[in-house]
């Protein structure tokens, strides 16, 4: 698979191939009646998602606001490794690193593209926090690899500089996830069955992080920022299912709250993902029939924190180990 091409459309063909698994697909399926009573729930509590992330919290300056988000979204990935790592008392995984690189910014501040080309798994595990072991090392060595090949392709394609990417996208959230794309662990795009199925994760969500952490100004306006999908992980599946909107294969069901691995790609892997992000574009539409506009990446953060209530972090959300989220 390469990196998509432009022309316009590829948040058209991330949505349409999503919405054509969600057709086919056997082991997920959408709960029509609990999706319109969760629209009627948002639009009558206007509802939305509370400034949590670290992504979206304001460093000394502009210019280390967005080298911290493009540096943090290189690695906001490691979900299915989360339950083995160890954690700020009660913070999430992601919560627990992104706390981590934001400290050492705010210490240190930003590494320079010759640096990132330089790091290693021992010296990500000193900034995350993380005690050696067989699944801390392989995550740690993995974001090793991403920040290395981030510095690289600053240095080979943008002067060495962070800005270059946003300069170059020209104020296009589509062309940015297309710039980062040519970055391997950014190519996030599944087969399914004869389909390819785009969902470009981390690259949208890198959009809307420069959005927010730079107030919608200079190098954080997009004049496409409303086109970004659901950013497709594992959490929000989670919070839909705990909901009653996405329904699950009892067999699928089975192996999640066993603590079973998923696979990444395969076939109920996609199914969950594309599922999730056909519902929550349903799910904008019905908001936006009872008077409610939300955005699908709005909607993204309002169940993205709806996540972090106890009762639904209790029960066990599918696990996957991959470089997409």
């Amino acid at each position: 698979m390469t990196a998509p091409e432009g022309g316009g459309v590829l948040f058209d063909r991330i949505r349409s191939a999503c919405a054509e698994v969600a057709r086919r697909a056997r082991a997920v399926r959408i709960d029509e009646d609990r999706l319109e009573s969760l629209a009627s729930s948002l639009a009558g509590e206007r509802r939305s998602a509370p400034v949590v992330d670290p992504a979206h919290q304001r460093l000394a300056t502009p210019a280390a606001n967005l080298a911290f988000v493009i540096t943090l979204d290189a690695v906001n990935f490691g979900s299915g490794y989360f339950p083995q790592l160890r954690k700020l008392p009660g913070l999430s995984g992601y919560l627990t690193l992104s706390t981590r690189l934001r400290q050492r910014f705010e210490s240190e501040g930003p590494w320079s593209a010759e640096a990132l080309l330089r790091l290693t798994a021992a010296d990500c595990a000193l900034v995350f926090g993380q005690d050696r072991g067989p699944v801390a090392d392989e995550l740690m060595g993995l974001f090793a690899r991403a920040l290395r090949d981030l510095g690289r392709f600053l240095l080979e394609r943008h002067g060495g500089r962070f800005e270059g990417p946003v300069e170059s996208a020209a104020g296009s959230a589509e062309r940015l996830v297309r710039e980062l794309a040519k970055m391997e662990l950014y190519l996030d795009v599944a087969r399914y069955q004869e389909l390819e199925v785009p969902f470009y994760k981390r690259a949208q969500i890198t959009c809307l992080d420069l959005a927010t952490a730079l107030g919608g100004k200079g190098l954080g306006d997009f004049g496409d920022l409303d086109r970004l999908t659901l950013f497709a992980d594992n959490l929000v599946p989670h919070v839909l299912r705990m909901l009653g909107v996405l329904v699950y294969d009892p067999e699928l069901v089975g192996r999640i709250e066993a603590g079973e691995l998923i696979d990444s790609r395969s076939l109920e892997e996609v199914e969950i993902r594309a599922v999730a992000v056909h519902a929550v574009e349903r799910l904008s539409e019905a908001c936006a029939r009872r008077g409610f506009e939300a955005r699908p990446h709005q909607l993204d953060g309002v169940l993205w924190t709806l996540g972090q209530r106890p009762e639904i972090k209790a029960r066990p959300r599918h696990r996957t180990r991959c470089t997409f989220y």
